[in-house]
């Protein structure tokens, strides 16, 4: 069964690890995820751009999905369904579909637009159980057409939202989706520092999880980062294993066209990438 991700990301921020949410794209990806956690005794957050989910057909087929998912795979670890980076609509859209959690991403808004819209979807999400996660400063990068340039969010604007009752804090600290450039400056930790200060007990979130050095990850968990973002770094291993698969033309051996065949290696990696991404945030054993 789905569970909000309030509980495992509270119990994560006092234990100084953090969970994953790991983005979803089909079903090999849910399989996958759902395997390793099960494998690794980790909770996990399932994530859903809205780009995803209007690929796989609709949240209501995600949620069929990931519900049958966790009945026929036997998974008994903490499991929630997240919107990543969610419009207005697109949370209501979820609500209404079954997702467990959703994250509200106003962060392209002045900051009243963002209070106000962020304060009416808490109480429609806690009245159906769900968790929700709100966003303060952009994200750099791009993530399905929303485009941040890594901006650090103020610690007092982190203050006013945190106060609306939302569960969980995504704060930009210089963080950005998909690959980091060479000249990236790395993640400010004054500024998670002075957002922990002022948030206390909140959990606070990362994305843009692909590519920050471990050290950054280790010592952002230290300073209350309890949810950590990972969509791009498991993108790059599913097709680097895949175009391995095919330049050795193990396509065209028997039957290694059946997608069961070779999309087998892609879906092996995502596994690989998701353990180590566990291992690293310490949600290892924490199920």
């Amino acid at each position: 069964m789905l569970v909000s991700a309030t509980e495992m990301l509270q119990k994560a921020k006092a234990g100084h690890y953090a969970v994953g949410q790991f983005n979803i794209n089909n079903l090999e990806w849910t399989k996958a995820i759902l395997l390793t956690a099960q494998e690794c005794n980790s909770p996990v957050i399932l994530g859903v751009s809205e780009g995803a989910g209007k690929y796989m057909t609709g949240y209501k087929t995600v949620v069929g999905m990931v519900n049958g998912m966790l009945e026929e795979l036997g998974i008994t670890v903490p499991v929630a369904l997240h919107l990543d980076h969610g419009s207005y609509e697109g949370c209501m859209k979820c609500v209404e579909a079954g997702f467990s959690s959703i994250m509200f991403d106003g962060s392209h808004y002045p900051i009243e637009e963002n209070v106000e819209k962020t304060k009416e979807l808490v109480k429609i999400a806690h009245e159906h159980n769900m968790s929700i996660e709100a966003e303060v400063g952009s994200i750099g990068g791009e993530e399905d057409g929303v485009i941040g340039r890594g901006e650090c969010a103020d610690p007092q604007e982190c203050k006013m939202v945190a106060e609306l009752g939302i569960d969980f804090l995504a704060a930009g600290i210089g963080n950005i989706h998909g690959k980091y450039p060479d000249n990236w400056e790395g993640l400010s930790f004054e500024t998670l520092d002075a957002i922990q200060k002022l948030t206390g007990d909140m959990p606070l979130v990362l994305h843009g999880g692909t590519g920050i050095p471990e050290d950054m990850i280790k010592k952002a968990i230290e300073l209350g980062v309890a949810k950590i973002n990972v969509n791009t770094e498991c993108q790059l291993s599913f097709a680097a294993a895949t175009r391995k698969y095919v330049e050795a033309g193990k396509d065209l051996e028997g039957k290694g066209f059946d997608p069961r065949k070779l999309l087998k290696p892609g879906t092996d990696a995502i596994m690989e990438t998701v353990k180590e991404k566990m291992e690293l945030f310490g949600s290892v054993g924490k199920a």
